[in-house]
């Protein structure tokens, strides 16, 4: 692998194609249901208050064959201590494995087969529970409850098939407080909330399509109206790879808008790791020939003043010091952008041996970063290193120390052989850090708690007979109606489709007009304060109805609605309190005579363009709500135009 990636501003399909970049999506899409997914406890109550903290140190389990699992092997060595902060309303005894599960929530079931239909998967005839390991300390038992609803399917995208290997549903994880030493913290408050997660296949070839697939995933599953929205309710995972190398799964994107550059850095980070590969076999490291040790530096470094190691002496600490033999050079090599190879060393230090106090290594690629006085060679004399070999150094206490150092020691190995199997973690600048080794098949087995359940014809035909039209269809189907791409995208996929349609064939309204007040209006509210959520549809469609009967001016429309949000009263109940009684056209005219014919105007508004205009507004103000804008100005035209016209 030669390629050089450009910069991300100037990559095209052939330069992905070059590299043969193949994406993947995992989609983690929170269920809007009233309870949790095997419990009874309710779901979506989050909060940051808790009655009381439970501590648990996690463990690996041998699997169903005897084996361990690979990330299970990686959480025992951080010696972590998890600490579950509970509250007494939003958990039970089943989230701390001291109760057995209930029977699955069956109002979850019945979204993930709608979900899986409109995905045109093959349903599965029973459901089996497995359970899947999580040492990180993210789920209290250990494990994830899971199951797979239905398998092969595909959604259309430009002029081919993107193909879904499977739609899992599952139980939530913790939310993450911190993070720091051996010491993590997490809420338990969304935790065994119902979960759905479509998987695609690595159909997608650069970092654009991939966040365009992800969007039609993202309207496909809200289009039900039955999901939970807001930040962190729906959660990529992002699968990289590029030729000779192997799959990359980016943990937890939150915004579909990062992925592209996401995936730019992870195959620029990818080819930068094959190219090291190379260079090592250039010259003569391989996974056999490769050589490294390490050994206590702390007595020679007694008197170093470089700050990070200062404080760490000063405070009683180890330091230990990594040869890593011909590996000189390789340390400094860009990975992705303003990233280097070291990062990934001090990203195993930090996630692994729980050194977690960024710098937490230094070394003699950067030499002049960090030791003065003649440090390094000091450190090569006594360690017998080389001119041609690299010199990590890490502090703390000493059992952490070499961990790291163990840690640095595998990560070396592996540049040998390129790209090592890891769950990346995606960063806020597009680029992305180490956080686990890619979990194997090992950390799956069955669920004896749970016995199978079969998934009826009839259920299936139930779910069929009401499913949603598919939002590529509802999309075009808009743009007939005249609305453009601002409007008929987002309106395809909204919980409030169903309402427009009924407002545009019923009431006969105006297209656009709904569109904004359901695309536009009902957000402008929840920016305000307002929980437009909250409004039920059939007050929406009473809105539109008084609009289409006559008895409320099209301006009117977002002041009743607004009133109606804030306080919760009926349409008109909003039109008596804000007084919007709609005016017939004869008191209109005599308003326009009115104000016209005020003995001020000629000599303020010498312009008679600008004196109609002064008419105009005065007016708006005075009957905003109670008469139609276009209506009001074709009024003014006839009643006082002719004299004012220049």
């Amino acid at each position: 692998m030669t390629a050089v990636l450009k910069p991300f501003a100037q990559m095209t399909p052939d330069d992905y194609e070059a590299i043969g970049l193949r994406c993947g999506l995992e989609i983690h899409q929170q269920l809007l249901t009233k309870r949790k997914l095997f419990c009874r406890c309710p779901a979506g109550h989050y909060g940051n208050e808790y009655d009381a903290v439970i501590l648990r140190h996690m463990r690996p389990t041998l699997s169903e064959l005897g084996e361990y699992d690979g990330t299970a092997l990686m959480e025992k060595k951080t010696k972590k201590n998890i600490f579950y902060r509970i509250h007494q309303d939003t958990v039970c005894t089943y989230e701390m494995d001291d109760t057995p599960p209930f029977f699955m929530d069956e109002e979850a079931l019945d979204i993930a087969l709608e979900v899986a239909l409109l995905l045109k998967l093959n349903m599965v005839d029973e459901l089996h529970i497995a359970r899947k390991q999580y040492l990180d300390g993210s789920i209290p038992t250990g494990f994830q409850r899971t199951t797979i609803v239905g398998v092969e399917g595909w959604l259309p995208y430009k002029d081919r098939k993107i193909r879904i290997a499977q739609l899992g549903l599952e139980e939530d994880a913790c939310r993450e407080v911190s993070d720091v030493g051996h010491d993590r913290v997490y809420l338990t408050d969304r935790l065994g909330m119902p979960l759905i997660e479509p998987v695609t296949y690595p159909d997608m070839k650069t970092p654009q399509e991939t966040a365009e697939v992800a969007e039609i995933l993202r309207r496909i599953t809200r289009s039900t109206g039955k999901v939970r929205t807001g930040y962190g309710a729906g959660r990529q995972d992002v699968n990289v790879s590029v030729a000779g190398g192997t799959r990359i799964e980016i943990k937890g994107v939150a915004k579909i808008s990062t992925i592209p550059r996401l995936v730019y850095n992870e195959a620029l980070r990818q080819c930068a790791l094959l190219q090291i590969r190379d260079r090592l076999a250039g010259r003569g490291v391989t996974a056999e020939t490769f050589r490294a040790s390490h050994h206590d530096a702390t007595r020679i470094l007694a008197n170093a003043e470089y700050a990070p190691l200062r404080t760490a002496l000063d405070q009683g600490n180890r330091v230990r010091c990594t040869v890593l033999k011909n590996f000189a050079r390789i340390l400094s090599t860009a990975t992705q952008t303003d990233t280097v190879f070291a990062q990934e060393f001090s990203d195993r230090v930090r996630v692994i041996a729980c050194l977690t106090t960024i710098p937490n290594i230094a070394h003699s690629d950067s030499a002049s970063e960090s030791l003065r006085g003649g440090g390094w060679q000091k450190l090569r004399k006594r360690f017998k290193a080389g001119a041609d070999d690299a010199l990590v150094l890490v502090w703390g206490s000493d059992d952490d120390v070499r961990c790291a150092c163990e840690e640095i020691i595998i990560r070396a190995r592996e540049a040998t052989v390129g790209i090592p199997s890891d769950t990346r973690q995606a960063l806020k600048d597009g680029t992305n850090g180490f956080e686990r080794v890619l979990p194997g098949a090992e950390r799956m087995y069955p669920d004896t708690d749970l016995p199978p359940m079969a998934i009826t014809r009839e259920r299936l035909d139930r779910i069929s007979a009401r499913l949603p039209e598919f939002v590529w269809d509802r999309e075009a189907r808009y743009k007939a109606h005249g609305l453009s791409d601002e409007f008929a995208r987002p309106l395809s996929f909204s919980k409030r489709a169903d309402l427009f349609d009924r407002l545009v064939t019923e009431l006969e309204i105006n297209p656009m007009l709904a569109a904004i007040v359901i695309v536009q209006r009902l957000k402008a509210l929840k920016r305000g304060g307002i929980d437009s959520d909250d409004l039920p549809d059939e007050k929406i469609y009473d809105l539109f109805k008084a609009h289409a009967e006559g008895r409320l001016a099209r301006e009117g429309i977002f002041m009743v609605l607004r009133h109606m949000g804030e306080t919760g009263s009926t349409v008109d109940d909003a039109l008596d309190r804000l007084g919007l009684t709609v005016l017939d056209e004869d008191a209109v005219r005599r308003r326009i005579a009115e104000i016209h014919a005020q003995p001020d105007n000629t000599k303020q508004f010498p312009s008679k363009a600008a004196n109609l205009r002064h008419v105009m507004g005065r007016l708006m103000a005075d009957l905003l709500g109670k008469f139609e804008g276009r209506r009001l100005a074709a009024l003014v035209e006839e009643t006082i135009g002719g004299e004012v016209k220049s």
